[in-house]
């Protein structure tokens, strides 16, 4: 996993200004920490940072090579450079077609299979990819830039046009390091942060966009163009009742997890004591065995606080503490499991509180649990390169609480800002509310939403509504938690990867019947269908449960202080934008009877604060 960037111009040479691309590439130094390498030519600079996985040795980046390998191929400089962060799980066999061909390779790199396909099939490489990813190349010859993103968006890829030209980078703030990119946010750019509506292609950054997930920007002399390679479409389900469908799934999942096990460094897993990450952790652990011998055992890692034990406290997301769950389940599967124990002064310590923010590069986060997250990925990343994840489990399978809250089904908007009660922490000052109005646009972004749900004719009404909130989970919610685990896991120099955004299961599961989904009466009928052997009793008939948060009156008290601080220090601009009136309330009551939705009014205020003095941004509203 890496960090890439770059600067085209059709104006400036970049090799007269080297010191650009240099501090662009610097930028991303955390999500690389092992090498960097930057390439400049006449009208590109290309940057990289690199976490090293696969091939340590052989693939060093930017990697150059002519317009065609093999017999005959044009002498003279490099046509085609390539910046590439992420992993193709099918390298070995495209590497064999491609060596079919008549293509050499001089690495067991996936970066150079990556590089031939581009070589070989030009922009249709898109369509024999498998995996999470996101580059850039730079075909020097027809002087033109394609950027691509993987099809679940797991890999970030951010670009801004710039007079004469356009830059790219994992992040914005590598963007930030050129001298025509400013940060700079309008008022639909806040709308975007706070209406916690999940865009796929907006950002909260004025000029800057994301490659959309399954999507292709090129740019060129003639302008930017983007497309999209991959989307979820609806199609009839063709297994026949519920065990060929059950059998459909596991064999899905086994192919996911088989695929993203493979690296040359080493790699454990994270195990809540949920059934998503045991039934994933499972199959990781029998696979080890099978590669390495029955003595192999797979590293797995859970978070706790140091109060969890007396004073878990049961909300709409948390039905009951992990840990002993996380316990029995890395027993049952015979892991090597660790424990990272957090106290509330780790959780608010400034100096990690700033780290989050500065990763995250947005004010909108969710306080000590993107803190514990940051700080767990930080004690993994000691002794592994790489973790598999039970990420987007739920949003696969139905498991969150709104697929089948009455509520939630009958809402005309996102399911959950009803479920989470987030929308009640944005303490917005009353005059930006009335300039913002956010509710407005919360509603025309959901009717825009719904207008992009694939159906089929004849669809139950049932199946109709599973299917839009199945969409919107796919395509919007998961894009906050994708970013939010890869932002603070690169942070840490750690890569991730998420065996349930395998795009065939995702298909598979999305044009599945509620009937079928459901079958057990239950969330997640399928996936505890699919792991029934590979999880104790107890771990696969729990409840859904969330990513916990500490409960110890020490951190309210100190999140209280922080919030008091972050007012009376940034003084007219962050009371410009926070309604202190609605934060008051949050502040005077006593620490340990502060409620889940107005402690998070604190953590964002907290967090705007941190973000407004990181990146100064120029405010345009």
């Amino acid at each position: 996993m890496c960090g890439i960037t770059g600067w085209i111009s059709y104006r400036e040479d970049p090799r007269a200004q080297p010191s650009v691309i240099e501090r662009m590439t610097a930028a991303l130094a955390r999500r690389g920490p092992d090498a960097s390498g930057t390439w400049c030519g006449p009208h590109a600079a290309i940057g990289h940072r690199r976490l090293a996985v696969l091939d340590l040795p052989g693939g060093t980046q930017p990697m150059t090579a002519p317009a065609q390998s093999g017999p005959g191929a044009p002498p003279g400089p490099p046509a085609v450079v390539l910046s590439y962060s992420g992993e193709i799980y099918n390298h070995h066999a495209l590497r064999a077609r491609l060596r079919s061909r008549g293509h050499h390779f001089a690495t067991r790199s996936d970066t150079e299979v990556l590089l031939r396909a581009y070589q070989e099939w030009g922009d249709g490489l898109t369509g024999h990819l498998d995996g999470m990813y996101a580059f850039a190349i730079w075909d020097a010859h027809r002087e033109r830039l394609l950027l691509v993103r993987d099809r679940l968006g797991v890999k970030p890829l951010f670009f801004a046009e710039i007079p004469g030209g356009l830059v790219f980078g994992s992040e914005p703030k590598a963007l930030f390091a050129h001298p025509s990119c400013r940060p700079r946010i309008d008022a639909q750019g806040m709308r975007e942060a706070y209406g916690l509506v999940f865009s796929t292609g907006e950002t909260l950054w004025s000029g800057v966009r994301e490659v959309q997930p399954g999507g292709v920007a090129v740019f060129d002399r003639d302008g930017l163009a983007e497309r999209l390679y991959w989307r979820l479409e609806a199609r009839p389900h063709t297994d026949s009742g519920t065990t060929a469908t059950v059998d459909t799934v596991r064999a899905l999942l086994d192919r996911a997890a088989r695929a993203q096990l493979e690296a040359d460094v080493p790699l454990c897993a994270l195990l809540s004591g949920g059934l998503d990450s045991t039934v994933l952790t499972a199959l990781l652990a029998d696979e080890l065995r099978v590669r390495e011998g029955a003595a192999a055992r797979l590293r797995s890692y859970a978070v706790d606080y140091s109060d969890q034990v007396e004073r878990f406290t049961g909300d709409v997301l948390r039905t009951g503490h992990d840990t002993p769950y996380a316990a029995e389940a890395g027993a049952f599967i015979g892991t090597d499991h660790h424990l990272v124990v957090l106290d509330p002064q780790a959780l608010l310590d400034p100096a990690h509180r700033a780290a989050v923010v500065a990763a995250r590069d947005s004010p909108i986060g969710v306080g000590d649990m993107d803190t514990s997250l940051y700080l767990l990925f930080g004690e993994m990343a000691r002794h592994s390169a790489v973790a598999l994840s039970g990420e987007a489990a739920d949003e696969v399978f139905g498991g969150y609480p709104w697929f089948r809250s009455p509520a939630a089904l009958a809402a005309d908007t996102f399911p959950w800002l009803l479920v989470t009660s987030d929308e009640a922490a944005m303490p917005l000052h009353p005059a930006l509310a009335d300039t913002l109005r956010v509710g407005e646009f919360q509603a025309d972004t959901y009717r825009s939403a719904l207008a992009d749900v694939p159906h089929l004719d004849g669809e139950t009404p049932a199946q109709h509504r599973r299917r839009e909130l199945q969409h919107l989970s796919l395509t919007r919610w998961l894009r906050q938690l994708l970013h939010r685990k890869d932002r603070l896991s690169m942070a840490q120099g750690l890569e991730v990867r998420v065996p349930y955004c395998d795009h065939r299961l995702v298909e598979y599961a999305f044009n599945t019947p509620v009937a079928l989904q459901d079958f057990d009466g239950r969330e997640k009928s399928l996936l505890r269908a699919a792991g029934a052997r590979l999880a104790p009793h107890s771990v696969l008939h729990r409840p859904k449960n969330h990513y916990p948060a500490t409960h110890h009156p020490d951190y309210n008290r100190g999140l209280q202080d922080l919030a008091r601080d972050a007012l009376a220090a940034g003084q007219g601009r962050i009371r410009d934008l926070v309604d202190e009136t609605a934060v008051k309330p949050c502040l005077d009551t006593p620490p340990e009877h502060l409620q889940w939705g107005h402690r998070l009014r604190l953590e964002r205020v907290v967090d705007l604060s941190l973000w407004l003095d990181h990146h100064r941004p120029e405010l345009a509203f």
